[in-house]
């Protein structure tokens, strides 16, 4: 299972959006990420549609913050991408008849969900500036 680095990806760039005196490219983002500008895209389209980013096309274009950092949250981040999971230890296969199998996967189960259900809470207590703040 791939890892999904998204948040992290995202949480990286939006630091370096609330230090630009200018838009930046999506191409000077992807090669900051060592990634595809595509791949760019497609993430902070996500903040655009919740208003955390704002892009403008042409000369001169590319991404700016649409919002102080200290006005988003961790948990904001991680919802603009949707029902992603935290965690990318997986079940090794949920429709098994082994009942050691069963057992197992119910108890990585139940760890995983109230370890997640912490995480996000905790994720709400973070605002971005204090990200900025740590970086200085």
């Amino acid at each position: 299972m791939r890892k999904d680095s998204r948040l992290s990806r995202a949480l990286h760039v939006l630091v370096h959006l609330n230090d630009a005196d200018k838009p930046v490219t999506s191409e000077t983002i992807a090669e900051m990420l060592s990634t595809n500008p595509v791949v760019v895209r497609r993430m902070l389209a996500l903040l655009r549609d919740q208003e955390y980013v704002h892009s403008t096309k042409g000369h001169n274009g590319g991404w700016v913050l649409a919002k102080p950092l200290g006005s988003i949250t961790l948990l904001d981040i991680h919802n603009a991408f949707g029902d992603s999971s935290l965690f990318t230890v997986g079940l090794t296969d949920e429709h098994t008849n082994c009942p050691i199998e069963i057992a197992v996967n119910n108890a990585l189960k139940e760890v995983m969900d109230e370890a997640e259900k912490l995480m996000l809470k905790r994720f709400g207590d973070i605002h971005l500036s204090v990200l900025e703040e740590a970086f200085r």
